[in-house]
């Protein structure tokens, strides 16, 4: 089912007040009084902190539907680690992890599936089993071929991502003047990139790209940067926080230990209009923000 303090529709405009719409193909996603929930669906053996748990194609569907009963808005699905250091894998190979699932998926639920890749012919076949979102952590700089592949799918959702380097080299010592500035930056020229290309801004979301480059104090002022974010760039902006090692620099905790963590920062997050948050556990997450707003004032 949607998420209850969120909104999602396929096919249909509810009312004429909404601002910063993702819209594509039937779907109009916007973030109303809470943000959507994007569920990660990792379908690797060594993803950061799930790597294994869902590598077989009916345990990974099992747990795509589980995040839609449990309040996911989008199914993101990823066939490559990201984490720092990360092996890069075959086009063949992340193609045998990812299109079995999607193409089950898109037959079972009418959430919408997001394509977590960098390569342009995994998108392209995504797309083909019924993904309707191209999530890119490179924001389209790793295969330029993204372009021309969005263009032609004009029913397809884009979100770019901020990278400083490769998933191989991002951690090494990464330096910023200001990193919500040059964040910025990046941001708004691969978009205009995509407008060069013919995708419509309305089809894309932006992704700061939290520890994707980044240290810890890096990912706070991004987070906390949200606001002049939204007001440089007028799009909906997706957040990427969970589990991350940062939580490690504010809790001390190992991996296995930071939904705490978490759920703290996704309510901090909501506060500050975050449009989307791309998570692990989706129930916890949506159980805390609606228990956190049913306590805000109703003027």
């Amino acid at each position: 089912m949607p998420n209850a303090a969120c909104w999602f529709c396929e096919g249909k405009m509810l009312n004429n007040t909404m601002s910063m719409e993702w819209n594509f193909g039937s779907y109009r996603l916007v973030r109303r009084k809470l943000p959507l929930l994007m569920g990660i669906l990792n379908v690797t053996p060594d993803s950061f902190s799930d790597g294994g748990q869902h590598n077989q194609t009916e345990l990974a569907v099992q747990h795509g539907l589980q995040m839609v009963q449990d309040g996911a808005d989008i199914i993101d699905i990823g066939g490559e680690s990201t984490r720092p250091g990360a092996t890069p894998v075959s086009l063949e190979e992340e193609l045998r992890r990812t299109i079995p699932v999607i193409q089950q998926l898109a037959k079972q639920t009418s959430v919408p599936i997001s394509i977590d890749t960098t390569k342009a012919q995994v998108a392209q076949q995504a797309i083909q089993a019924g993904a309707a979102i191209v999530n890119d952590i490179s924001g389209f700089t790793f295969d330029d071929r993204m372009f021309d592949v969005c263009k032609t799918a004009t029913h397809v959702g884009v979100c770019l991502m901020h990278i400083k380097g490769t998933p191989q080299t991002m951690q090494q010592d990464p330096h910023y003047a200001d990193v919500v500035q040059e964040v910025g930056d990046f941001l708004a020229l691969q978009m205009q990139r995509c407008l060069e290309a013919g995708i419509a801004v309305d089809r894309i979301c932006l992704d700061p790209g939290i520890g994707f480059g980044k240290t810890a104090d890096h990912n706070m002022a991004l987070m906390r940067g949200i606001p002049q974010l939204h007001q440089r760039l007028q799009r909906p902006l997706l957040i990427g926080h969970s589990r991350k090692r940062f939580l490690s620099r504010i809790l001390g905790r190992d991996v296995e230990e930071r939904l705490a963590g978490t759920l703290g920062v996704s309510v901090a997050l909501a506060q500050l209009n975050a449009d989307i948050l791309r998570i692990h556990d989706v129930r916890a997450v949506r159980d805390v923000l609606v228990a956190w707003d049913s306590l805000q004032p109703t003027s």
